[in-house]
């Protein structure tokens, strides 16, 4: 399996051909077949692939983790370019989304809802565990058994006009099995990364989870530079990792600089960053 980092909020050093964004983008290739693993926020994520030697038109298929705009905000361009990969998302209802940082400061965080609307027939809606290609699964069913991460109380789902606490419906996970085990895809980890992984282990008890990717939500509002659980909780959920997963974890986006570097602290180079641009064979 490859993996390229269409889109990240870094790039590699020396890449100045392509644009870094707040964002998380994927190509996956296994197989024969190509995944698009969200999209960032903006259409740049086609700009990257085509610097990098990717073809968006021939993708098979385009996975959104869930229903926000640093993962889905690329979806027109993506359609443009694409006429015919299927777009695979939660069945959740497609509501505004909204961050509140506190009582005076609000923005909306969801995907374009007119697109969806306009566009039904590029559109999949997955409700339960789903085999989209052989060995290729998304998970809906996510476990509880850990804390969720603390920055999810400042993210909102609007219904009947009033801002209620988002209970992250619109959220999926992707997994994919390979002869040497099993590698989890997480997106932004809203459920939290240790409910996902142990999600695809009770899912596939037979399979071991050689690989992880995806962004923790360990930041903080990004323009403060912080992180929302503490050294000790980072520490717990780093050592676990350790535990239940048998080789790399890839993280970087909404883990954040501090949580990242609080999880290597742990997890050495059992850790690995993603930056836009890089190419992982797993």
């Amino acid at each position: 399996m490859r993996v390229t980092t269409l889109v990240e909020n870094d790039a590699l050093e020396g890449r100045d051909d392509l644009t870094a964004e707040f964002g998380l983008s994927l190509l996956i290739e296994v197989g024969s077949t190509t995944i698009l693993f969200d999209t960032g926020s903006t259409g740049v994520f086609a700009d990257n692939a085509a610097a990098l030697g990717h073809d968006l038109g021939s993708v098979d298929l385009a996975v959104l983790s869930h229903h926000h705009f640093d993962h889905g905000g690329g979806l027109r361009r993506f359609l443009e370019l694409n006429r015919k990969a299927p777009v695979l998302l939660r069945g959740a209802p497609l509501e505004n989304r909204w961050s509140r940082a506190s009582l005076v400061i609000k923005r909306a965080v969801g995907i374009d809802t007119d697109l969806v609307g306009s566009t039904p027939e590029r559109f999949v809606a997955v409700d339960d565990d789903t085999e989209i290609a052989p060995g290729v699964w998304l998970l809906t069913g996510i476990l509880d058994r850990h804390p969720r991460p603390k920055g999810n109380r400042h993210l909102y789902v609007e219904h009947d006009g009033r801002l209620q606490a988002d209970p992250f419906d619109h959220e999926l996970m992707l997994v994919i099995h390979e002869a040497d085990g099993m590698v989890v895809f997480t997106g932004c980890s809203h459920h939290g990364v240790l409910n996902m992984v142990e999600t695809a282990a009770a899912r596939f008890p037979d399979a071991t989870v050689k690989a992880v990717f995806g962004g923790f939500h360990l930041i903080g509002p990004p323009i403060f530079d912080t992180m929302t659980a503490t050294p000790e909780e980072v520490g717990s959920i780093a050592r676990t990792l350790l535990e239940r997963v048998a080789g790399p974890v890839f993280t970087g986006h909404c883990t954040g600089r501090k949580g990242t570097e609080a999880l290597a602290a742990v997890m050495g180079d059992r850790l690995r960053t993603i930056r836009t641009g890089a190419v992982f064979d797993v």
